[in-house]
């Protein structure tokens, strides 16, 4: 089976400085891939690599075996690959609802928002009731599940998500991850980026254990966990 997501020797660099040493790494269709490490790892700059927000300066990145280490981030994006990056990606001046509008209004009708906005509430019952409320007034858990539900009701093929339980509260991370279970059920593709590991190997079926930029460790979840504070 052709992998959905497939790093060869990648390197990454922020001008004369090198992130990513020769990393490999594959995702097959519909599976979870945890990608582990501590700060510093390069964990972002691959995640950044594999949706085409930073360029490889040697390797290749394939997308359901379509090589698109060229490619601009757009090309990706087209592709079904969304990356919900760390922090809160939200306008904090407007409400809930409108946020997920400007999110998910592009190339649809109003029923096609209206049905994915359902799909947003669904997923995440706590913002469907604050769906009139101003973004910026939410909680530092709401927010992150509002950047995040952007992401999910646009149904991705191929869902990066980075460092998702940063600055959470612990049982915000449980329902966040609850969840990225049910899209997983569902079928969609993850690569979880996480410094904290207990929740994305539970749910991960392969594990990436990144050290000073490379690879320490690749395979089964449930090997990861003796590596993943190097």
């Amino acid at each position: 089976m052709t992998p959905l997501l497939e790093l060869i020797n990648v390197d990454a660099r922020y001008g004369p400085f090198r992130a990513l040493f020769d990393v490999s790494l594959s995702i097959q269709p519909g599976a979870v891939m945890a990608l582990l490490g501590p700060n510093g790892s390069g964990k972002t700059t691959l995640a950044r690599v594999a949706s085409g927000l930073v360029r490889p300066s040697a390797g290749t990145v394939r997308f359901d075996g379509t090589d698109f280490s060229g490619s601009e981030t757009y090309e990706f994006a087209r592709t079904g690959i969304f990356h919900a990056v760390e922090g809160r990606s939200i306008f904090a001046t407007l409400s809930v609802d409108e946020n997920l509008e400007l999110a998910l209004g592009r190339g649809r009708s109003r029923t096609e928002v209206s049905e994915a906005k359902d799909v947003a509430y669904a997923l995440f019952p706590r913002l469907a009731e604050r769906r009139n409320q101003i973004a910026g007034t939410l909680s530092g858990g709401e927010q992150r599940m509002l950047s995040l539900a952007r992401v999910l009701a646009e149904q991705p093929r191929l869902l990066i998500a980075d460092e998702l339980s940063l600055g959470l509260a612990p049982i915000i991370v449980d329902s966040v991850y609850e969840t990225l279970a049910h899209i997983r059920d569902a079928g969609t593709t993850l690569l979880i980026v996480e410094q904290h590991v207990g929740h994305a190997l539970a749910i991960a079926d392969e594990a990436v254990v990144l050290a000073k930029g490379s690879v320490k460790y690749a395979g089964a979840a449930e090997g990861a966990a003796a590596y993943s504070t190097i």
